[in-house]
């Protein structure tokens, strides 16, 4: 064999090494959790890596009575609406800005992006004594439009960015067979751009399941808290009952693990190719 023979063989194991290092450090903790939410106390203080004695799935009942079923349905809501809202918008907003001839569209691109600079927690303040002059304080609208607020500058960004690499051709040939530009967005370009909508979609999902600030700031009433703010609550209360807790947190990742893998594809196929446009 030649030597770059074996220094092609070389990079291949280390760039395999490297895959199964990540892998692993990724997975492991996952896989921590979910054994650990099927052990007992005593075996989790007394040899928390090890493997359980039995299989006890009575911590998932118990950390689904102590709320987290609630606080499941809470971030689904919220989650729902908001990526319904934020996409939709973003959508419409990215379709101007990138198929239709609009004055000082270079201004109101600058604009959005300059969402991107505002750091939430510099507006908290703002935001509650606007929310509570909305009388909307501590229900589910104000997660709702603080996500979507937050979210329309970036997703407006990454889909403009991919529909601007849509040939022009489309829009011109179904000018001539007579559409107007709601039914260009509705029936041409959006169709076109299922890729980097599957990528804006799980990109909220993701922020919206996960965030805590905004949770935790503009919702008082346990009964309308998210995952995030509840799991907290729940393992400060349950400090006797670990696996109840790892339960919780194992209920709260496993949407997340589900829909990462059904939209892998489009997800990494949006972002390729509306970031590198």
């Amino acid at each position: 064999m030649t030597t770059s023979g074996l220094f092609r063989i070389a990079g291949k194991l280390l760039l395999l090494g490297l895959l199964v290092g990540l892998a692993i450090v990724v997975l492991y903790p996952l896989l921590w959790m979910g054994i650990s939410s099927l052990k007992t106390n005593d075996e989790i203080l007394s040899s928390p890596f090890a493997m359980p004695q039995a299989l006890d799935f009575g911590s998932y009942a118990r950390a689904w009575d102590r709320g987290v079923g609630q606080y499941f349905f809470n971030s689904a809501l919220v989650t729902v609406v908001s990526v319904f809202l934020t996409t939709l918008v973003s959508a419409w907003a990215a379709f101007g800005l990138s198929r239709i001839e609009i004055p000082f569209s270079r201004i109101f691109l600058l604009l959005i992006v300059g969402g991107l600079m505002l750091a939430p927690a510099v507006a908290l303040v703002p935001l509650v004594k606007l929310m509570q002059s909305w009388g909307i304080y501590n229900t589910y609208w104000a997660l709702i439009l603080l996500y979507t607020a937050f979210r329309i500058p970036f997703t407006t960004f990454l889909i403009r960015s991919y529909m601007v690499g849509l040939p022009r051709e489309v829009d011109e040939a179904a000018i001539i067979d007579g559409a107007k530009t709601r039914q260009i967005f509705w029936r041409v370009i959006l169709p076109m751009s299922k890729p980097i909508m599957a990528s804006a979609v799980i990109l909220h999902v993701i922020f919206a399941w996960n965030e805590f600030l905004f949770a935790l700031v503009f919702v008082g009433d346990d009964s309308l808290k998210t995952l995030p703010v509840g799991l907290a609550n729940l393992s400060s209360r349950a400090t006797t009952d670990f696996p109840a807790v790892f339960a919780g947190m194992a209920i709260a990742a496993v949407p997340m693990i589900i829909l990462f893998i059904l939209g892998q594809r489009f997800f990494i196929r949006g972002l390729a190719e509306g970031v590198g446009k």
